[in-house]
């Protein structure tokens, strides 16, 4: 016998099921936040002295990326503005719900050189302009810890981004050894490599665990629309380009947090993937202001001459078109799952995709959104644990308008990729 349900009984039924939903879904959860940023400092009269110097000014302390590493959650500050008390930081996974950050690998190493020693920075004709001392990190947007214990850390080199700009140093990569918290090399990026508008918010980092010299760094240029990647072995760097690496003049429109503005960032979200049978792998790469996603394969970029050459403009792939208002600022592949992570910065949420599916709108899941606790998504990575990190910031307001300083303005949340992904596209059945 056929049952018969009345459209209001059904309607009913349909309700329930959502509700049902919505508590059995599982979302992040919040783990740290700030209303503004406070370091450890030294002692209290260095932060009195700070603030009287104006070397510390708390509103202008602006956190952007995360990494962890075991206990420690790493916390960059980009030096956006003046008054930055440090740019690389960490924090530890048990500290309370608004810990301090410590500054890293220590305060002498977060310490902007006096004028005089940036103006006398070495510098000989057609090499970078280098620091006087290359332990000093000067302005870090985004930080990738390797599985050799390593943390590659992204220097633009760069202060006063937004007010008045001084290039200390040339970009760099500061590579540190995470157990001694010691410098193992700097490579700075040669003056051919970059362009006027060349701007470095991101690396990425291909190793493993067995061949820990064999690694390469892949740096999207966000401004200058190429990749540059970096040889560990042979500690040098080229670049490459691709029509690819450009913004979609389509997709440059962003409302957030009732903020409306106009950018042109191009390549900028990057993730490995798993290796596959030939021994290669997979690098996924989208720019920000586009909601489209490729692919190439990591020998083509790690083959100098060949990435260079118009041969190579096939290998590349379009992988597919996430969907409308879908621009993604950082990107990160699970090696576990197979499944892709991405910051949804103009939806204040977190989307996902399975790689084993195609990839379309229909295939894109959401995992979370929230449009307090996820105004302006900004970084995220997946930990070794199975634990996705979402650090998120409210960057428009703070460059275009202001910030209440009353307010939670700056927020890291977690959850387990298994959790997070149930009832989604990507769910892994």
């Amino acid at each position: 016998m056929k049952l018969k349900v009345e459209p209001v009984v059904w309607h009913f039924v349909q309700i329930l099921i959502l509700v049902a939903f919505t508590v059995d879904a599982v979302k992040l959860e919040e783990k740290f936040k700030w209303r503004e940023v406070e370091f450890d400092w030294t002692t209290p009269e260095a932060k009195q002295e700070a603030l009287k110097s104006e070397k510390y000014v708390p509103s202008n302390n602006l956190p952007l990326g995360l990494e962890r590493w075991r206990d420690k959650l790493f916390i960059t500050v980009p030096r956006w503005k003046s008054g930055v008390a440090a740019s690389l930081n960490f924090v530890n996974i048990s500290d309370g719900v608004s810990p301090v950050l410590h500054p890293y690998p220590s305060w002498e190493a977060n310490q902007l050189p006096e004028n005089s020693d940036a103006d006398s920075a070495s510098k000989t004709e057609g090499s970078p302009k280098m620091l006087q001392d290359n332990t000093t990190i000067i302005s870090t947007f985004r930080v990738r810890a390797d599985e050799c214990d390593r943390l590659w850390v992204m220097d633009t080199g760069l202060a006063d981004i937004l007010g008045n700009p001084t290039q200390h140093a040339a970009p760099s990569l500061a590579i540190l050894d995470l157990y001694t918290d010691k410098l193992i090399r700097r490579h700075y990026f040669p003056d051919a490599l970059l362009k006027e508008d060349s701007f470095f918010a991101n690396v990425i980092i291909d190793a493993e665990r067995g061949d820990c010299d064999n690694a390469h760094a892949y740096i999207p240029d966000l401004g200058g629309y190429q990749v540059i990647v970096y040889s560990f072995k042979n500690d040098k760097s080229w670049r490459v380009k691709h029509n690819f690496f450009h913004f979609d003049p389509l997709a440059g429109d962003y409302n957030i947090g009732g903020v409306n503005f106009q950018w042109t960032d191009g390549v900028f979200g990057m993730a490995v993937g798993k290796r596959t049978r030939d021994g290669t792998r997979p690098v996924f790469f989208h720019a920000f202001s586009s909601t489209k996603e490729f692919m190439v394969s990591n020998r083509i970029l790690q083959n100098e001459t060949y990435s260079q050459s118009p041969e190579s403009y096939y290998d590349y792939k379009l992988m597919g078109d996430r969907g409308p208002n879908s621009q993604s600022s950082a990107e990160f592949y699970d090696a576990e799952t197979g499944i892709i992570f991405y910051t949804q910065v103009n939806k204040d949420g977190v989307g996902c995709w399975n790689t084993a599916k195609p990839l379309n709108p229909d295939t894109q899941g959401l995992v979370d959104s929230d449009s307090d606790a996820l105004v302006f998504p900004n970084d995220l990575k997946v930990d070794s644990e199975g634990n996705v990190w979402v650090l998120s910031d409210r960057l428009p307001m703070f460059i275009f308008t202001s910030l209440d300083p009353e307010q939670y303005n700056y927020r890291i949340l977690t959850g387990r990729v298994s959790d997070i992904i149930k009832g989604t596209p990507c769910d892994v059945l």
